[in-house]
Protein backbone atom coordinates (compact mmCIF):
# COMPACT_ATOMS: atom_id res chain seq x y z
CA UNK A 1 0.00 0.00 0.00
CA UNK A 2 1.45 3.20 -1.34
CA UNK A 3 1.87 6.28 1.62
CA UNK A 4 -0.88 8.55 1.38
CA UNK A 5 -0.71 11.96 2.59
CA UNK A 6 -0.45 11.80 6.39
CA UNK A 7 -0.83 14.87 8.65
CA UNK A 8 -0.68 14.70 12.13
CA UNK A 9 0.10 16.95 14.79
CA UNK A 10 -1.09 17.84 18.44
CA UNK A 11 -3.47 20.68 19.85
CA UNK A 12 -2.59 23.15 22.97
CA UNK A 13 -4.65 20.95 24.89
CA UNK A 14 -2.52 17.67 24.55
CA UNK A 15 -5.43 16.33 21.38
CA UNK A 16 -3.40 14.38 19.27
CA UNK A 17 -4.87 14.78 15.20
CA UNK A 18 -4.11 12.72 12.71
CA UNK A 19 -5.62 14.07 8.99
CA UNK A 20 -5.63 11.40 5.71
CA UNK A 21 -7.07 13.15 3.04
CA UNK A 22 -8.40 11.26 0.19
CA UNK A 23 -11.31 12.65 -2.53
CA UNK A 24 -12.13 9.00 -3.70
CA UNK A 25 -15.23 9.20 -2.41
CA UNK A 26 -17.96 12.14 -0.84
CA UNK A 27 -17.72 11.06 2.16
CA UNK A 28 -15.61 11.32 5.71
CA UNK A 29 -14.77 9.12 8.52
CA UNK A 30 -13.66 10.78 12.08
CA UNK A 31 -12.95 8.57 15.01
CA UNK A 32 -11.79 9.58 18.65
CA UNK A 33 -9.81 6.58 20.40
CA UNK A 34 -9.08 7.08 24.35
CA UNK A 35 -6.14 5.47 26.12
CA UNK A 36 -8.35 2.93 28.35
CA UNK A 37 -9.52 -0.19 27.86
CA UNK A 38 -10.52 -3.22 29.97
CA UNK A 39 -7.41 -3.74 31.57
CA UNK A 40 -7.53 0.10 32.75
CA UNK A 41 -10.63 -0.73 35.15
CA UNK A 42 -9.66 -0.86 38.88
CA UNK A 43 -10.98 -4.03 40.38
CA UNK A 44 -14.34 -4.41 41.43
CA UNK A 45 -15.34 -2.68 38.76
CA UNK A 46 -15.33 -5.47 35.92
CA UNK A 47 -16.89 -4.51 32.68
CA UNK A 48 -16.45 -0.48 33.23
CA UNK A 49 -14.52 0.73 30.34
CA UNK A 50 -17.09 -1.37 27.76
CA UNK A 51 -20.26 0.31 30.48
CA UNK A 52 -18.60 4.25 29.83
CA UNK A 53 -18.89 3.52 26.26
CA UNK A 54 -22.51 3.15 26.18
CA UNK A 55 -23.35 6.11 28.70
CA UNK A 56 -21.01 7.84 26.16
CA UNK A 57 -23.74 8.06 24.03
CA UNK A 58 -26.57 9.17 26.30
CA UNK A 59 -26.39 12.70 25.94
CA UNK A 60 -23.39 15.54 26.55
CA UNK A 61 -23.52 19.00 27.26
CA UNK A 62 -25.01 20.45 24.80
CA UNK A 63 -27.45 17.76 23.45
CA UNK A 64 -30.17 15.91 25.06
CA UNK A 65 -30.77 11.71 24.95
CA UNK A 66 -30.28 10.16 21.67
CA UNK A 67 -29.42 13.37 19.76
CA UNK A 68 -25.92 12.29 18.90
CA UNK A 69 -28.02 9.10 17.03
CA UNK A 70 -30.70 11.30 15.23
CA UNK A 71 -27.63 13.97 13.90
CA UNK A 72 -25.34 11.47 12.41
CA UNK A 73 -28.50 9.53 10.86
CA UNK A 74 -30.76 12.46 9.79
CA UNK A 75 -26.89 13.30 7.53
CA UNK A 76 -27.13 9.64 6.23
CA UNK A 77 -24.30 8.43 8.34
CA UNK A 78 -23.33 5.84 10.55
CA UNK A 79 -21.65 5.47 14.22
CA UNK A 80 -20.37 3.30 16.51
CA UNK A 81 -18.03 2.62 19.33
CA UNK A 82 -15.98 -0.63 20.94
CA UNK A 83 -13.68 -1.29 23.89
CA UNK A 84 -10.32 -3.23 23.40
CA UNK A 85 -8.29 -4.01 26.22
CA UNK A 86 -6.02 -0.95 25.69
CA UNK A 87 -8.27 1.68 23.93
CA UNK A 88 -12.08 2.75 23.21
CA UNK A 89 -12.72 3.93 20.39
CA UNK A 90 -15.82 5.78 18.78
CA UNK A 91 -16.76 6.53 15.05
CA UNK A 92 -18.88 8.36 12.82
CA UNK A 93 -18.69 8.00 8.64
CA UNK A 94 -21.06 10.72 6.92
CA UNK A 95 -21.07 12.62 3.54
CA UNK A 96 -18.07 14.96 3.60
CA UNK A 97 -20.59 18.05 3.93
CA UNK A 98 -21.03 16.96 7.33
CA UNK A 99 -17.56 17.07 8.80
CA UNK A 100 -18.24 19.98 11.19
CA UNK A 101 -21.86 17.65 12.54
CA UNK A 102 -19.06 14.90 13.33
CA UNK A 103 -16.57 16.66 15.21
CA UNK A 104 -18.87 19.15 17.09
CA UNK A 105 -20.69 15.34 18.52
CA UNK A 106 -17.29 13.97 19.57
CA UNK A 107 -16.22 17.31 20.80
CA UNK A 108 -19.38 17.87 23.21
CA UNK A 109 -19.22 14.59 24.60
CA UNK A 110 -15.12 14.94 25.19
CA UNK A 111 -16.21 17.66 27.33
CA UNK A 112 -19.02 16.73 29.25
CA UNK A 113 -20.83 13.57 28.80
CA UNK A 114 -24.48 13.41 30.72
CA UNK A 115 -23.25 11.24 33.62
CA UNK A 116 -26.61 10.69 35.42
CA UNK A 117 -28.63 7.87 37.59
CA UNK A 118 -31.33 7.43 35.03
CA UNK A 119 -28.21 7.04 32.10
CA UNK A 120 -26.61 4.54 34.35
CA UNK A 121 -28.97 2.57 35.43
CA UNK A 122 -30.46 2.21 32.04
CA UNK A 123 -27.64 1.22 30.51
CA UNK A 124 -26.34 -0.94 33.01
CA UNK A 125 -29.73 -2.71 32.59
CA UNK A 126 -28.60 -2.57 28.62
CA UNK A 127 -24.90 -4.14 28.85
CA UNK A 128 -26.28 -6.86 31.24
CA UNK A 129 -28.58 -8.69 28.29
CA UNK A 130 -26.12 -7.73 26.10
CA UNK A 131 -23.73 -10.06 28.15
CA UNK A 132 -27.08 -12.43 28.57
CA UNK A 133 -27.32 -12.70 24.67
CA UNK A 134 -23.44 -12.93 24.23
CA UNK A 135 -21.90 -15.05 26.68
CA UNK A 136 -24.95 -16.70 28.54
CA UNK A 137 -26.82 -17.58 26.56
CA UNK A 138 -24.99 -18.92 23.54
CA UNK A 139 -22.71 -21.68 22.74
CA UNK A 140 -19.06 -20.87 23.84
CA UNK A 141 -20.30 -17.45 24.86
CA UNK A 142 -16.93 -15.76 26.38
CA UNK A 143 -14.60 -18.37 24.68
CA UNK A 144 -11.52 -17.62 24.68
CA UNK A 145 -11.62 -14.28 25.32
CA UNK A 146 -13.15 -14.03 28.73
CA UNK A 147 -12.32 -17.65 29.62
CA UNK A 148 -9.01 -18.37 28.96
CA UNK A 149 -7.19 -15.03 30.11
CA UNK A 150 -7.80 -16.32 34.17
CA UNK A 151 -5.87 -19.48 33.29
CA UNK A 152 -2.95 -17.98 31.29
CA UNK A 153 -2.21 -15.16 33.55
CA UNK A 154 -2.42 -13.96 36.98
CA UNK A 155 -2.99 -10.62 37.52
CA UNK A 156 -6.33 -8.50 37.73
CA UNK A 157 -5.80 -6.37 34.76
CA UNK A 158 -4.90 -9.38 32.21
CA UNK A 159 -6.93 -11.96 34.02
CA UNK A 160 -10.44 -10.51 34.63
CA UNK A 161 -13.52 -10.93 32.31
CA UNK A 162 -13.48 -7.39 30.71
CA UNK A 163 -17.43 -7.61 29.82
CA UNK A 164 -18.08 -7.43 33.71
CA UNK A 165 -20.05 -9.16 36.44
CA UNK A 166 -23.62 -8.46 37.00
CA UNK A 167 -22.27 -8.04 40.97
CA UNK A 168 -19.88 -5.19 40.13
CA UNK A 169 -21.93 -3.51 37.26
CA UNK A 170 -25.20 -3.23 39.86
CA UNK A 171 -22.56 -1.52 42.20
CA UNK A 172 -21.14 0.80 39.80
CA UNK A 173 -22.21 4.56 41.04
CA UNK A 174 -22.20 8.13 38.67
CA UNK A 175 -19.30 9.19 41.28
CA UNK A 176 -17.34 5.99 39.57
CA UNK A 177 -18.44 7.22 36.31
CA UNK A 178 -17.41 10.83 37.06
CA UNK A 179 -13.92 9.80 37.96
CA UNK A 180 -13.49 7.49 35.50
CA UNK A 181 -14.24 10.36 32.77
CA UNK A 182 -11.86 12.76 34.33
CA UNK A 183 -9.36 10.32 34.75
CA UNK A 184 -9.12 9.00 31.18
CA UNK A 185 -11.40 11.10 29.01
CA UNK A 186 -9.37 13.83 28.49
CA UNK A 187 -8.22 15.32 25.12
CA UNK A 188 -4.11 14.40 26.72
CA UNK A 189 -5.41 10.81 26.61
CA UNK A 190 -7.07 10.72 23.32
CA UNK A 191 -6.47 10.59 19.57
CA UNK A 192 -8.65 11.97 16.90
CA UNK A 193 -8.58 10.57 13.42
CA UNK A 194 -10.08 12.34 10.14
CA UNK A 195 -9.79 10.44 7.07
CA UNK A 196 -11.58 10.38 3.88
CA UNK A 197 -12.74 13.81 1.61
CA UNK A 198 -11.93 17.08 3.09
CA UNK A 199 -9.47 20.03 2.53
CA UNK A 200 -6.79 20.22 4.71
CA UNK A 201 -6.89 23.80 6.18
CA UNK A 202 -10.83 24.08 6.90
CA UNK A 203 -10.13 20.37 8.80
CA UNK A 204 -7.63 21.68 10.75
CA UNK A 205 -9.76 25.31 11.86
CA UNK A 206 -13.00 23.17 12.14
CA UNK A 207 -10.79 21.66 14.60
CA UNK A 208 -9.35 24.02 16.74
CA UNK A 209 -12.88 25.70 16.54
CA UNK A 210 -14.73 22.45 18.40
CA UNK A 211 -11.40 21.32 20.45
CA UNK A 212 -9.37 23.75 21.17
CA UNK A 213 -11.07 24.82 24.17
CA UNK A 214 -11.56 21.42 25.89
CA UNK A 215 -10.06 21.46 29.05
CA UNK A 216 -6.38 20.16 29.17
CA UNK A 217 -6.47 17.63 31.77
CA UNK A 218 -3.30 15.76 32.21
CA UNK A 219 -2.92 12.17 30.78
CA UNK A 220 -2.86 9.48 33.05
CA UNK A 221 0.02 7.86 33.88
CA UNK A 222 -0.16 4.29 32.11
CA UNK A 223 1.15 1.38 34.23
CA UNK A 224 2.56 -1.81 33.23
CA UNK A 225 0.93 -4.60 32.66
CA UNK A 226 4.36 -7.00 32.66
CA UNK A 227 4.14 -10.33 33.97
CA UNK A 228 6.26 -13.13 34.17
CA UNK A 229 5.89 -15.71 31.72
CA UNK A 230 4.41 -18.92 32.40
CA UNK A 231 7.11 -22.23 33.24
CA UNK A 232 4.78 -24.84 33.66
CA UNK A 233 1.37 -26.12 31.78
CA UNK A 234 -1.22 -24.18 33.23
CA UNK A 235 -5.05 -25.84 33.49
CA UNK A 236 -8.61 -24.38 34.02
CA UNK A 237 -12.16 -25.50 33.21
CA UNK A 238 -15.52 -24.28 32.13
CA UNK A 239 -18.90 -25.89 31.68
CA UNK A 240 -20.70 -24.61 28.94
CA UNK A 241 -24.72 -25.85 28.95
CA UNK A 242 -24.98 -24.78 25.88
CA UNK A 243 -22.60 -26.22 23.87
CA UNK A 244 -22.58 -29.24 21.83
CA UNK A 245 -18.80 -30.42 21.79
CA UNK A 246 -16.24 -30.17 24.04
CA UNK A 247 -13.74 -27.14 22.65
CA UNK A 248 -9.86 -26.57 23.85
CA UNK A 249 -8.98 -23.43 24.09
CA UNK A 250 -4.81 -22.95 24.06
CA UNK A 251 -3.69 -19.75 25.28
CA UNK A 252 0.66 -18.40 24.59
CA UNK A 253 2.54 -15.35 25.46
CA UNK A 254 3.68 -13.31 22.47
CA UNK A 255 6.75 -11.45 21.70
CA UNK A 256 5.63 -7.28 22.87
CA UNK A 257 3.26 -6.31 20.06
CA UNK A 258 4.88 -2.81 20.30
CA UNK A 259 8.36 -2.87 20.76
CA UNK A 260 9.21 -6.14 18.45
CA UNK A 261 6.81 -5.79 15.96
CA UNK A 262 8.78 -7.99 13.74
CA UNK A 263 8.51 -11.02 15.64
CA UNK A 264 5.34 -10.26 16.84
CA UNK A 265 4.31 -10.46 13.12
CA UNK A 266 5.74 -13.83 12.48
CA UNK A 267 3.08 -15.10 14.94
CA UNK A 268 0.71 -13.51 12.97
CA UNK A 269 2.21 -15.51 9.86
CA UNK A 270 2.20 -18.97 11.80
CA UNK A 271 -1.09 -18.67 12.77
CA UNK A 272 -2.02 -18.80 8.86
CA UNK A 273 0.15 -21.55 7.91
CA UNK A 274 -1.39 -23.34 10.66
CA UNK A 275 -4.81 -22.81 10.41
CA UNK A 276 -5.67 -20.33 7.18
CA UNK A 277 -7.45 -22.28 4.61
CA UNK A 278 -8.03 -25.82 3.63
CA UNK A 279 -4.25 -26.60 2.70
CA UNK A 280 -2.68 -25.37 6.70
CA UNK A 281 -1.10 -27.48 8.63
CA UNK A 282 -3.65 -27.91 11.35
CA UNK A 283 -6.93 -28.09 9.17
CA UNK A 284 -5.06 -31.03 6.87
CA UNK A 285 -3.96 -33.10 9.93
CA UNK A 286 -6.45 -32.15 12.51
CA UNK A 287 -9.79 -31.99 10.56
CA UNK A 288 -8.74 -33.78 7.05
CA UNK A 289 -6.60 -36.73 7.28
CA UNK A 290 -7.06 -38.15 11.05
CA UNK A 291 -9.82 -36.91 11.64
CA UNK A 292 -10.20 -35.27 15.68
CA UNK A 293 -11.70 -32.13 15.38
CA UNK A 294 -14.56 -29.69 13.70
CA UNK A 295 -13.54 -26.22 13.93
CA UNK A 296 -10.09 -25.09 14.80
CA UNK A 297 -8.81 -21.88 14.19
CA UNK A 298 -5.46 -19.90 15.79
CA UNK A 299 -4.45 -16.30 15.87
CA UNK A 300 -2.22 -13.64 17.70
CA UNK A 301 -4.49 -11.48 20.50
CA UNK A 302 -7.71 -12.47 22.04
CA UNK A 303 -9.35 -9.73 19.90
CA UNK A 304 -7.07 -10.16 16.77
CA UNK A 305 -3.75 -8.38 16.21
CA UNK A 306 -2.60 -4.84 17.12
CA UNK A 307 -5.16 -4.46 19.40
CA UNK A 308 -3.48 -4.37 22.95
CA UNK A 309 0.30 -3.60 24.55
CA UNK A 310 2.26 -6.18 25.93
CA UNK A 311 1.52 -8.90 27.03
CA UNK A 312 -0.50 -10.32 24.34
CA UNK A 313 -1.79 -13.76 23.83
CA UNK A 314 -1.21 -16.23 20.67
CA UNK A 315 -4.56 -18.34 20.84
CA UNK A 316 -5.32 -21.81 19.04
CA UNK A 317 -9.19 -23.01 20.11
CA UNK A 318 -10.25 -26.23 19.16
CA UNK A 319 -13.70 -28.16 18.87
CA UNK A 320 -13.86 -32.04 19.01
CA UNK A 321 -16.21 -34.43 19.08
CA UNK A 322 -17.02 -36.54 22.42
CA UNK A 323 -15.29 -39.94 21.34
CA UNK A 324 -12.35 -37.94 20.64
CA UNK A 325 -10.26 -37.22 23.50
CA UNK A 326 -8.54 -33.73 24.42
CA UNK A 327 -4.88 -35.51 24.89
CA UNK A 328 -5.61 -36.97 20.98
CA UNK A 329 -6.23 -33.55 20.00
CA UNK A 330 -3.05 -31.92 21.88
CA UNK A 331 -0.74 -34.71 21.41
CA UNK A 332 -1.80 -33.87 17.53
CA UNK A 333 -1.14 -30.17 18.44
CA UNK A 334 1.95 -30.45 19.82
CA UNK A 335 3.45 -32.92 16.92
CA UNK A 336 2.73 -30.55 14.25
CA UNK A 337 4.44 -27.74 16.19
CA UNK A 338 7.18 -29.65 16.77
CA UNK A 339 7.37 -30.40 12.66
CA UNK A 340 7.48 -27.08 11.80
CA UNK A 341 10.20 -26.38 15.04
CA UNK A 342 12.36 -28.21 13.03
CA UNK A 343 11.82 -27.70 9.66
CA UNK A 344 11.02 -24.00 8.60
CA UNK A 345 8.00 -23.85 6.20
CA UNK A 346 8.56 -23.65 2.56
CA UNK A 347 8.91 -20.01 0.60
CA UNK A 348 5.79 -21.14 -1.25
CA UNK A 349 3.64 -22.10 1.79
CA UNK A 350 4.95 -18.70 3.60
CA UNK A 351 4.31 -16.22 0.27
CA UNK A 352 0.60 -17.89 0.21
CA UNK A 353 -0.20 -16.93 3.41
CA UNK A 354 1.61 -13.39 3.39
CA UNK A 355 -0.12 -12.78 0.23
CA UNK A 356 -3.46 -13.93 1.12
CA UNK A 357 -3.12 -11.51 4.37
CA UNK A 358 -1.42 -8.71 2.36
CA UNK A 359 -4.82 -9.04 0.13
CA UNK A 360 -6.97 -8.89 3.05
CA UNK A 361 -5.58 -5.83 4.75
CA UNK A 362 -5.60 -3.93 1.41
CA UNK A 363 -9.29 -4.42 1.15
CA UNK A 364 -10.20 -3.96 4.89
CA UNK A 365 -8.28 -0.29 4.19
CA UNK A 366 -10.76 0.10 1.54
CA UNK A 367 -13.36 0.64 3.63
CA UNK A 368 -13.39 4.18 5.02
CA UNK A 369 -14.58 3.04 8.66
CA UNK A 370 -11.50 0.38 8.91
CA UNK A 371 -9.47 2.54 7.70
CA UNK A 372 -9.91 5.74 10.00
CA UNK A 373 -10.03 3.41 12.92
CA UNK A 374 -6.74 1.45 12.23
CA UNK A 375 -4.98 5.15 12.03
CA UNK A 376 -6.32 6.08 15.11
CA UNK A 377 -5.55 2.65 16.93
CA UNK A 378 -1.98 2.98 15.99
CA UNK A 379 -1.26 6.29 16.33
CA UNK A 380 -2.58 5.85 20.30
CA UNK A 381 -0.34 1.92 20.58
CA UNK A 382 2.05 2.70 18.52
CA UNK A 383 2.73 6.81 17.92
CA UNK A 384 2.90 6.15 14.46
CA UNK A 385 -0.39 6.13 12.23
CA UNK A 386 1.36 5.82 8.92
CA UNK A 387 2.64 2.00 10.22
CA UNK A 388 -1.02 0.93 8.86
CA UNK A 389 0.83 1.66 5.58
CA UNK A 390 3.78 -0.33 6.23
CA UNK A 391 2.34 -3.97 7.89
CA UNK A 392 2.22 -5.53 4.48
CA UNK A 393 5.44 -5.05 3.51
CA UNK A 394 6.90 -5.87 7.14
CA UNK A 395 4.29 -8.83 6.73
CA UNK A 396 5.81 -9.93 3.26
CA UNK A 397 9.43 -9.30 5.08
CA UNK A 398 9.11 -12.47 7.89
CA UNK A 399 11.50 -15.16 7.36
CA UNK A 400 10.53 -18.72 7.01
CA UNK A 401 13.21 -18.89 10.21
CA UNK A 402 11.23 -16.72 12.09
CA UNK A 403 8.21 -18.43 11.87
CA UNK A 404 9.80 -21.68 12.83
CA UNK A 405 11.11 -19.84 15.64
CA UNK A 406 8.02 -18.66 16.92
CA UNK A 407 6.46 -22.51 16.26
CA UNK A 408 8.83 -23.65 18.49
CA UNK A 409 8.20 -21.06 21.37
CA UNK A 410 4.76 -22.68 21.61
CA UNK A 411 6.05 -25.28 24.35
CA UNK A 412 3.58 -27.33 26.24
CA UNK A 413 5.30 -26.38 29.47
CA UNK A 414 4.90 -22.48 28.81
CA UNK A 415 0.69 -22.43 28.02
CA UNK A 416 -2.48 -22.51 29.57
CA UNK A 417 -5.08 -25.16 28.27
CA UNK A 418 -8.37 -24.12 28.88
CA UNK A 419 -11.39 -27.25 28.55
CA UNK A 420 -14.62 -26.23 27.43
CA UNK A 421 -17.26 -29.16 28.70
CA UNK A 422 -20.80 -29.23 27.50
CA UNK A 423 -22.99 -29.95 30.03
CA UNK A 424 -24.29 -32.93 28.66
CA UNK A 425 -20.83 -34.44 29.19
CA UNK A 426 -20.70 -37.58 30.64
CA UNK A 427 -17.51 -40.40 30.99
CA UNK A 428 -17.48 -40.95 27.42
CA UNK A 429 -14.22 -40.12 26.28
CA UNK A 430 -11.62 -42.50 25.03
Amino acid sequence: MADPELVRYTLDNGLRVVLAPDATAPVVGVSVHYDVGFRSEPEGRTGFAHLFEHLMFQGSESLEKLAHFRHVQSSGGTFNGSTHPDYTDYFEVLPSAALERALFLEADRMRAPKLTAENLANQIDVVKEEIRLNVLNRPYGGFPWITLPPVLYSTFPNAHNGYGGFEDLESATVEDCAAFFDTYYSPANAVLTVAGDFELDNAKKLIEDHFGDVPHRPAPRRPSFAEPLPTTELHGEVEDAHAPLPALGIGYRMPDPINDVDSYLAYLVLAGVLTDGDGSRLQQRLVHREPLVVDIGAGAGLFGPFEARDPDTFTITLIHPHEVSRERVLAALDDELEKLAETPPSEEELRKVTARWAASLHSEHDRLVSRTLALGSFELLYGDASLVYRLADRMSAVTSEAVSAAAKALRPDARAVLVVKPASEGNNEQ
